[in-house]
């Protein structure tokens, strides 16, 4: 209990980097949340950061983890291969999941995993830290409220070749353990592959969070002195034309935003790299007074964010304000979509598709 609110007991499912940088602390500082487990295969780094951050139980078996019935939540920080598998068991055992992005690598996957979730009845939501980004809360609610019929977005994302000198300036040394669980194949050997499951589904999601459901896609795809460049002409089912570009590296600062097109006004946002935890900058316009307006997001804490919003919906019912299994779902079908558009230089209707990304 925290004051007189309920708190949402969670156990982390591995204790590697992005748990480092995010889940742990994020769980430590949630209003709303208790930090009931942590559970890695190394035992040193299960030891150290459940030690660190006040875990009640360390595990280092996950079947064991979902056995305590003080654990009601599990947060699966797992490499992208595992998370269907790891959803799964959560589901089976009757515990919530908030899981990393991207939900899965094949579209039949994680078609089970969400009748996994129908079946259920329980709470699964994805990772997509960016739709509790203040700034892009705002375009949201603009979007959804006042700017009327869209006829446009634009959205990219170009990571910076420069982008580990400017993390490694603010991030902790991440600790590595010796037995970590890894995939059976190298999920980096397959650049495009990787580039398109840890990078653009960030994009798509964005796409899809501002424009809604998305019917088709048109790709080019370009590599080029070690660079790769996906441009995506893209069909929204409510007719709105979209343009994609995932840029894998570029020559310059880190390159993330969006640009929105509507009937009673636009929107523009400039998104920072993730780890500075600073909330975009959106410049709103509202062309019945013809002023642009900004929200500060004084809070840029996205992954404490989510992982309160996610605590709400499990303990009160609140609306879902994250990614659902249907937005996964709906987003993996897009990344094969954009690659099977780009190996075939044709546009691809993303209800076609099935497969791996």
């Amino acid at each position: 209990m925290i004051g007189e609110q309920r708190a949402l007991r969670v156990g982390i499912l591995g204790c590697g980097p992005i748990s480092q940088f995010a889940h742990l602390e994020s769980a430590q500082k949630a209003k709303n949340v208790v930090l009931q487990a942590v559970c890695d295969a190394d035992r040193e780094l299960a030891n150290r950061f459940g030690t660190f951050y006040d875990a009640e139980s360390i595990y280092f078996d996950y079947d064991q983890m979902l056995a305590d019935p003080k654990v009601e939540a599990v947060i699966i920080t797992t490499s992208d291969a595992f998370h269907v598998p790891a959803g799964l068991k959560a589901l089976s055992a009757g515990k919530h999941v908030l899981c990393e992005k991207p939900i899965g690598i094949s579209v039949e996957e994680v078609e089970d995993l969400e009748r996994k979730v129908r079946e259920t009845g329980l709470i699964l939501q994805i990772g997509h830290m960016l739709r509790f980004d203040p700034g892009i809360e705002a375009a949201h609610d603009f979007v959804r409220n006042e700017i009327g019929e869209l006829i446009a977005i634009k959205a990219w994302y170009c990571d910076s070749t420069h982008r580990y000198s400017m993390t490694d300036a603010v991030q902790p040394m991440p600790r590595l353990g010796a037995k970590a669980l890894k995939p059976r194949e190298d999920p980096k050997a397959d650049k495009a592959r990787y580039y398109m499951l840890a990078h653009g589904c960030h994009l798509v999601d964005l796409a899809r969070y501002f424009g809604g459901p998305i019917r088709s896609v048109g790709t080019r795809l370009l590599h080029r002195f070690g660079a790769h460049c996906w441009f995506v002409d893209t069909e929204f089912e409510n007719g709105t034309l979209g343009h994609l570009d995932l840029t894998i590296a570029i020559g310059m600062d880190w390159h993330e935003g969006f640009q929105i097109y509507g009937e009673r006004g636009s929107a523009i946002g400039k998104i920072f790299n993730p780890w500075y935890y600073k909330s975009s900058e959106v410049d709103i316009f509202h062309e019945s007074d013809a002023t642009y307006r900004r929200v500060l997001g004084a809070d840029g804490h996205f992954y404490r964010r989510q992982l309160e919003g996610f605590a709400d919906v499990v303990l009160n019912g609140a609306p879902m304000r994250g990614a659902s299994i249907e937005d996964g779902l709906a987003s993996v079908r897009a990344m094969v979509a954009i690659a099977q558009s780009a190996r075939t230089c044709r546009p691809v209707t993303l209800t076609e598709v099935s497969g791996a990304v």
